[in-house]
């Protein structure tokens, strides 16, 4: 073989050679794109809160983007429909269906930031086969025969089930990554908080959860307020296809900012500190003074105008305590509503008042005498809101009502003194 016969077998060689690492490379990267999953995306879209109550603990919902077809679908599991079949019957008992819906992504983001809300997406680093299982479970989970699930508001609302959903395909590293850490933080206190805008709802609201509300929570806990999933997911790490720990939470996007109007709801004089409605002083304040106004107009009781005074407030604020506390028993007794269960609002709100209205209606009259049936109501209506007070003191009384209890037992105190002025009959 010639020199010149040598040189070109080496360049055929070489060509060859090329060819074959060219076309393994090729093949690599047709199997890569070809591998399951690879094509899709996932993200946590997360809006702020809205204006209507409903809205005031936000929402999110689950991503899902197909870069073969260019879709991006919205998952969320926050459908409910007033006009549904005994929807209302269903909410008072406690006994409510939402469901699943999908949407196109762009019309979801559209409508929150139509409505003045802010929205941030999140990118998760899920791995190819985690993606599959993930938009292979939504799709299951899309079905009508499974779209519907039992609502509950701490425990089983739009934001856990997202969350369940994630952790499902991870394995449970979200709720190992979550469940042992706290700040010490309670439903009630996420309720009051983000309900605070309508002091009107917030009031009442408060005044209806039992201690079940009052139980610490961990930031898996916590999850059930979607901004705060959005914030918890960032704590998590999950491993990647070369083994190496990577946070779960990859490129984040603000889409949109809150209006004005929702900007200042959430700097609200209700919304600063960790615990919004913590105003036992002036709660206190004013239960003294309508108990202290009590003890005065009946201490007046020779004068026509005080009687009429005092029977009126006596009565008025008997009927609506009693009416308040038949509702909290009902709620326990009656309804499926676990967070207003063995309220002890019950103690202060207490139904033996309505037993007193009568008596307190008669004050008006010159002379106004006292049964002694009534006075031994009385005197149990009063035993039972001081103990409610001093209950605090055992390990079984943990719900945080300081500002019921500041507010209403002065109240009482002031209506047993205000008793003292009637003849006894």
């Amino acid at each position: 073989m010639t020199r010149r016969s040598r040189l070109l077998a080496r360049l055929a060689a070489v060509v060859l050679l090329l060819a074959a690492a060219f076309g393994a490379t090729a093949q690599t990267a047709r199997w890569n794109a070809g591998q399951p999953g690879e094509q899709l995306s996932i993200s946590l879209v997360t809006f702020g809160p809205g204006k209507i109550y409903w809205e005031r603990f936000g929402h999110n919902a689950i991503v899902v983007r197909d870069a073969a077809s260019g879709e991006a679908v919205s998952y969320n599991y926050g459908i409910f429909d007033f006009e549904e079949d005994d929807f209302f019957w269903n909410f008072l008992r406690g006994y409510m269906m939402y469901s699943m819906a999908a949407n196109r992504y762009e019309d979801d983001v559209a409508m929150y930031a139509h409505e003045g809300r802010w929205v941030v997406e999140q990118e998760l680093n899920f791995s190819p086969a985690q993606r599959l299982a993930l938009a292979a479970h939504l799709a299951w989970n899309l079905k009508p025969e499974n779209a519907r699930y039992r609502y509950e508001y701490f425990t089983s609302n739009c934001s856990t089930r997202v969350r369940d959903a994630f952790d499902r395909v991870l394995g449970g590293a979200i709720h190992k990554a979550l469940v042992g850490s706290s700040r010490g933080y309670t439903y009630r206190l996420y309720a009051d908080r983000l309900i605070s805008p309508d002091p009107e709802l917030m009031l009442p609201m408060d005044l209806g959860l039992g201690p079940f509300a009052d139980k610490r929570l961990s930031f898996w806990d916590e999850s059930f307020i979607p901004m705060s999933l959005m914030e918890h997911l960032k704590l998590v790490s999950v491993v990647d296809d070369t083994g190496a720990s990577v946070p779960l939470i990859g490129a984040t996007r603000r889409l949109h900012e809150a209006d004005a109007e929702l900007a200042a709801d959430a700097r609200g004089l209700f919304a600063r500190g960790p615990y919004p409605f913590g105003f036992a002083w002036p709660a206190g304040i004013l239960g003294a003074a309508i108990g202290l106004a009590l003890i005065a107009l009946a201490a007046r009781r020779t004068n026509k105008t005080a009687r009429y005074a005092f029977a009126i407030l006596a009565s008025w604020t008997a009927i609506k305590l009693s009416l308040a506390g038949l509702v909290l028993v009902g709620l326990w007794l009656g309804t499926e509503h676990i967070s207003a269960w063995h309220n002890e609002n019950i103690l202060l709100l207490d139904p033996l008042l309505l037993l007193l209205v009568p008596t307190f209606w008669r004050a008006r009259k010159a002379d106004w005498t006292i049964t002694p049936f009534a006075r031994a109501v009385a005197a149990l209506v009063v035993a039972l809101a001081v103990f409610a007070a001093f209950a605090k003191v055992l390990p079984w009384f943990k719900q945080d009502n300081t500002v019921w209890l500041a507010l209403l037992v002065p109240l009482h105190l002031g209506l047993a003194v205000a008793m003292r002025y009637a003849r006894r009959g």
